[in-house]
């Protein structure tokens, strides 16, 4: 069985995550903390944190550094489905039970026996199910719909949410006895802007992951494209990052992660230096950096131009208009 400390990386020199957490920061490793903690018990535990922050990475790590490795890890979004199809995906139901059950189904509180049930978006639990799913988790037990055999269970609960249940239970929108069924052991991710130091490494992951499934040699990224995520606030989180990753991995044509100064300038915050520069100074680097590793080679499979994505000619006449000097005379930066 894997142990925990398996399951969530950071960089010794560089983590390969295969759907783990990745990073060195302290607070994710905080939370890998806590998850070595509660992972061996059966207690329930409630992840909190925002949209993209790996909520379901640290619910399968739990399930994986526990006694129940080998069984089912089943996973319930309460958001995705329709408040009328709620009960019967997660209890089940008997054939004839309502219109259109033409046979009997099996709910994921049974597929989940033995394992663990993740509940994601557990905010978005109706008021109205939220007594089922208490006795349910209490007993150990419930009935199908429609059904009247008590079926029992033994499943680990871990639930996660983005929204604030303790305000939502204050204001009479979460049930409070749900609530601490669920909140024994909290753990509280931490969104991509408190752990810029973990950028990096997911970045070097996801560039790797990305161009080996699009058949691409890509083994550098920029300093000044490091730098400019780096400074970014990420409000979709790691998400959001591995999206923009995956585009600059579609727009790159050399061995170089890659993205249009005008795309770049948009991951730079206001409140930075490099903020105040125009798109016209940032192209104008980013151009000359271009030229200088590859000594001034405008054209050619390995040019300038073929590293940009852009037409020789265009680059040429991007050059003039920067005032950029010919090839020629630029000389490749000191060591």
């Amino acid at each position: 069985m894997a142990t925990v400390a398996e399951l969530i990386h950071w960089p010794e020199p560089d983590p390969v995550m295969g759907g783990n957490l990745i990073g060195s920061s302290m607070s994710l490793r905080r939370v890998w903390n806590l998850v070595q903690m509660v992972a061996p018990t059966d207690s329930a535990v409630l992840i909190e944190g925002e949209t993209g922050t790996g909520k379901e990475l640290v619910a399968r790590a739990i399930h994986e550094g526990s006694g129940r490795q080998a069984a089912p890890f089943v996973t319930f979004n309460c958001a995705a489905i329709p408040g009328g199809l709620l009960e019967s995906e997660l209890f089940g139901h008997e054939r004839g039970a309502f219109t259109g059950a033409l046979m009997q189904t099996t709910g994921r509180f049974q597929l989940a026996h033995g394992g663990t049930l993740f509940l994601d978006e557990i905010g978005d639990m109706p008021l109205d199910l939220q007594p089922k799913l208490l006795r349910a988790l209490q007993e150990r037990e419930f009935e199908r719909i429609g059904g009247t055999r008590t079926i029992r269970v033994d499943v680990r609960i871990v639930a996660a949410t983005n929204r604030n249940l303790a305000e939502m239970m204050r204001n009479g929108q979460f049930r409070a006895d749900l609530f601490y069924r669920l909140n024994v052991f909290p753990i509280a991710l931490p969104p991509l802007r408190e752990r810029c130091d973990d950028i990096p490494a997911l970045v070097r992951h996801f560039t790797s992951q990305f161009a080996q499934r699009m058949n691409k040699k890509i083994h550098h990224v920029p300093t000044e494209l490091m730098e400019a995520l780096r400074e970014y606030d990420w409000p979709g989180n790691i998400r959001e990052l591995q999206n923009l990753v995956e585009r600059a991995v579609i727009m790159s044509t050399g061995p170089e992660l890659r993205l249009p100064p005008y795309e770049l300038k948009r991951f730079v915050r206001e409140d930075t230096p490099a903020a105040k520069r125009t798109l016209a100074e940032v192209e104008k680097d980013h151009i000359m950096n271009v030229l200088r590793e590859v000594r001034g080679a405008v054209g050619g499979r390995d040019g300038a131009a073929a590293r940009l994505g852009i037409p020789r000619t265009t680059l040429l006449y991007r050059m003039r208009k920067l005032g950029i000097a010919r090839p020629g005379a630029i000389a490749p930066q000191p060591a």
